[in-house]
């Protein structure tokens, strides 16, 4: 069951354990007290936000489940507990992403490292484990841990996921015909104002984009009707993976209170401060289509960033997520509204699809 939101103003024990994680990850301060008298003040706000804008999670000072489960994730270090591969309740933490690393520095392939303890990282670390004389029972435990802690302070940060991902990327490079490319229209957040007619936008532009794949011999699937009715990211990556998809597009349009506002950005998987874990093949269609949109409309460039959110880092194949725009900047939503504006927004998405996949 997931935790219920908690925000600013709450009081409680869901609010004494939200202080609790943060101050073991020194954004508080520690405090002895009351459980039921320790208050989600603004002080926890700002720790709060602190912690999203450095897991790369959208920024908003409140305590959902992805807030939740990533504060869950981050109070675990490697060595603190067994980790091994249980079909249907895979571990997630920061020591199975640490794990992942370590492995994919020393040439063990256990995917784009994404702190998910899933097949992948399963096989290679019983590979690491014959190849270290140990039993390869596929978990680590404390002999395992030390074995690791030994061979990692040897091996160099070469970041061999970037070289395998590079390596795919060059076998899909020959041409879009025949390629399955996953629409994701997305929307549907907690803004009723502007649900549906995002909803009614993404129809139209995933249509147009869709007419001009087709014609070029791609299959395209959707995550989900383009309707405001709200899908959670966990699904539509669970979707996405199961249709074997070769890149995912999820389209948004964006609204802030900020009346200033405006322009065209996209997202890829990655951390936020740099480094690893990172898609370099999300990074390369995001700066596509953002290329694509920037050239093809007169929309601010707002840029291509990486994020952790969850369609992102769930998804096994490249994933990119575009903002086209903010329904609350009258400039963007004139644009929006017109239908020969989004004509052109389809035709730049279909384009930096078809220039992912082309031969060099």
């Amino acid at each position: 069951m997931a935790p219920p939101l908690v925000r600013r103003g709450d009081s409680g024990d869901a609010v004494a354990d939200v202080r609790e994680r943060l101050v073991r990850l020194r954004l508080l301060p520690g405090v002895i007290g009351d459980p039921g008298d320790i208050e989600f003040d603004e002080e926890v706000e700002q720790a709060v936000r602190t912690f999203q804008q450095q897991r790369g999670i959208p920024v908003d000072g409140i305590v959902g489940p992805q807030t939740f489960r990533h504060l869950d994730e981050a109070r675990w270090s490697l060595g603190d507990r067994v980790l091994a591969y249980t079909a249907g309740h895979l571990i997630h933490g920061d020591d199975v992403l640490d794990l992942q690393r370590r492995l994919s520095r020393m040439g063990f392939d256990c995917g784009r490292p994404d702190g998910i303890f899933g097949v992948l990282t399963d096989s290679a670390l019983r590979e690491f484990q014959r190849n270290v004389g140990l039993d390869a029972d596929g978990m680590c435990g404390f002999t395992t841990y030390w074995a690791l802690e030994r061979l990692t302070r040897t091996v160099g940060d070469g970041d061999a996921v970037a070289i395998r991902e590079r390596q795919a990327h060059d076998a899909l490079r020959s041409g879009v015909a025949g390629k399955v490319i996953v629409l994701d229209p997305g929307g549907a957040d907690a803004d009723e104002r502007f649900a549906t007619a995002e909803a009614t936008i993404l129809a139209d532009v995933c249509a147009r984009v869709e007419g001009r794949l087709a014609a070029l011999g791609t299959q395209v699937v959707y995550t989900r009707p383009p309707t405001p009715e709200l899908v959670t990211e966990r699904t539509r990556a669970v979707f996405a993976n199961t249709a074997g998809a070769d890149l995912v597009l999820s389209l948004h349009v964006e609204r802030v209170d900020l009346p200033g506002a405006n322009g065209a950005s996209t997202f890829f998987y990655g951390a936020p401060l740099g480094g690893s874990p990172s898609s370099s093949g999300g990074r390369l269609a995001a700066e596509l289509i953002q290329e694509e949109l920037c050239v093809r409309t007169d929309l601010t460039d707002c840029r291509s960033h990486p994020r952790t959110w969850d369609l992102l880092r769930l998804t096994t194949m490249p994933a990119v997520w575009v903002e086209l725009g903010y329904l609350s900047h009258p400039g963007d939503a004139a644009r929006l509204n017109n239908e020969r504006f989004r004509d052109t927004i389809g035709e730049a998405l279909a384009s930096a699809v078809a220039r992912f996949f082309a031969p060099e």
